[in-house]
């Protein structure tokens, strides 16, 4: 999909909600978004692999998985042309720009030959995104389709906080929706379906008695 051709309320939503916050995202998201660090330790990029970031945002999962897999090449893409210019400069200052390729396209429907110029990819992977992304369902079908044989898609976010207080709950569902952020209730459930479909495999963890959702769908050789 084209920049021309991306979906035009999202994006603009998007670049209004990041114009000045990408400034200090990483400072404050770190507090919150748990799991990230966890799920890059799991990618276990094959040698010379190839690593694309769904919803990539400031480039700071993208820059620490880079440090991590040094033989790997990166891509990332991300529908908010104001967070693709704050990673860009990440890369550059990161010293990554020859390692990594951005794209300003939509998590549910991509072109990554047309991005890229790669058509699938070792490892994929979506962070705290799929609780911001309309049609989120699409980006796991869209993931899985980019997958090469053997390779695996991981996703962290927000789970439904099962074993904590009501009232945390409450707070911090109340604070998420102040960025258009909605926790996938039935997130598992497409996965294990989408899983099904192609016959891969489903690692899930509940991660901080439920604050977070981990989970890694293994495609078959």
């Amino acid at each position: 999909m084209s920049t021309s051709e991306l979906p035009a309320s999202h994006a603009e939503l998007m670049d209004g909600v990041y114009r000045w916050q990408r400034h200090f995202y990483d400072l404050t998201r770190k507090y919150y978004l748990l799991g990230r660090d966890r799920l890059i330790s799991g990618l276990d990029v094959p040698a010379d692999g190839t690593v694309l970031e769904l919803g990539c945002g400031t480039g700071r999962n993208i820059v620490l998985a880079a440090r991590r897999y040094p033989a790997a090449r990166f891509f990332g893409l991300d529908i908010s042309a104001e967070m693709l210019e704050t990673a860009s400069a990440a890369m550059i200052r990161e010293g990554l720009s020859g390692r990594v390729a951005l794209a300003r396209g939509d998590a549910t429907d991509f072109d990554a030959k047309a991005l890229f110029s790669v058509e699938n990819f070792d490892r994929i992977f979506v962070s705290y995104s799929l609780s911001m992304i309309p049609g989120w369902e699409r980006t796991v079908s869209a993931a899985l389709a980019a997958l090469s044989p053997g390779g695996s898609l991981h996703v962290v976010d927000f789970g439904q906080q099962e074993a904590l207080p009501r009232w945390f709950r409450t707070l911090l569902r109340g604070w998420l929706r102040k960025f258009h952020v909605e926790p996938r209730e039935s997130l598992r459930d497409v996965l294990e379906s989408e899983s099904a479909k192609i016959g891969a495999s489903l690692r899930f963890r509940t991660l901080y008695r439920g604050y977070a959702w981990l989970a890694v769908v293994g495609q078959r050789s």
